[in-house]
């Protein structure tokens, strides 16, 4: 093979091949830690944690982002109907908008999912296991994660978010513990599942710096549209500014993860203000 050949031919192999690392988008690492106990339920809990794109090549300090069904936010292999993708949305934004996070996704319950993530009993599903849930989160799983990784700990950094059940909970837990948290996504949220959520927000005021992003589709259900619009009704008529929370009712998206993927990426960068103050 004459030179001229051969360096046609490592042309060609160039421009066939896989991008090089310098080219490849940066990636954030999914980490899946070891079952830890749940004080009060004798449980144990798997927990998956995702951080951003340059995290081990720097010393900054990430927002926390903790989340509900964590099988279901980064594998469809683990995850029950499709997975958020929680990580490839995240990588994306941290591209695009330099806002990156640490997300914590505690799995359920699975047959224990309905109690666990209610703070208030239900006569067909129920004792509530929610606020020993809640208080894993906050005094379990909140510590081990600010002690392993480098978080931005305050509550101002400190956001939650699920959907369905999951919702129903970050909502209780903005208002039950703003000491730890100052921003929710609530995806979907079963506010049917106990009228209670609607007097125990009544009785609370929500922090002037917090934010709600609220989100419903209106094929989910009977009843779904109809308990997003009462709490949003609820929250207006409390004085909460348009500035604190968001409600958006799509039409006709369903109740499942392809919804809550497609949504996610607006929610959690409203919820940021696409501002993480890495370091700071």
């Amino acid at each position: 093979m004459n030179i001229r050949s051969l360096s046609a031919l490592l042309l060609l192999c160039v421009l066939l091949s896989p991008l090089s690392s310098a080219q490849q988008k940066p990636s954030g690492t999914v980490l899946i830690n070891e079952p830890v106990v749940m004080p009060g339920l004798e449980r144990e809990r798997i927990i998956r944690v995702y951080l951003p794109p340059g995290y081990a090549d720097s010393e900054e300090l990430y927002p926390v982002l903790y989340m509900h069904d964590g099988q279901n936010l980064f594998d469809a292999k683990t995850a029950y109907a499709g997975e958020w993708q929680i990580d490839e949305t995240l990588d994306k934004l941290a591209a695009e908008q330099s806002l990156k996070l640490i997300v914590v996704g505690i799995d359920n319950g699975q047959e224990k999912r309905m109690n666990e993530l209610s703070p208030w009993t239900n006569p067909r599903f129920g004792e509530a296991e929610g606020m020993q849930y809640m208080r894993f989160i906050v005094d379990t799983v909140k510590p081990m994660i600010d002690r392993q990784y480098r978080t931005l700990a305050a509550r101002q950094h400190t956001a939650i978010m699920g959907s369905s059940m999951g919702g129903l909970m970050s909502h209780f837990a903005l208002f039950a513990f703003p000491e730890t948290f100052s921003k929710a996504g609530v995806f979907s949220p079963s506010y049917w599942y106990a009228d209670a959520v609607f007097d125990f927000t009544a009785a609370r005021t929500l922090a002037k710096d917090a934010r709600l992003a609220m989100l419903v589709g209106t094929e989910e259900g009977e009843g779904m549209v109809e308990g997003l619009t009462r709490m949003r009704d609820q929250l207006r008529k409390a004085g909460i500014s348009e500035q604190q929370f968001t409600s958006k009712i799509v039409q006709g998206a369903e109740h499942n993860e392809a919804f809550w993927r497609d949504e996610f990426g607006a929610a959690v960068s409203w919820l940021f203000n696409n501002n993480n103050e890495n370091g700071q």
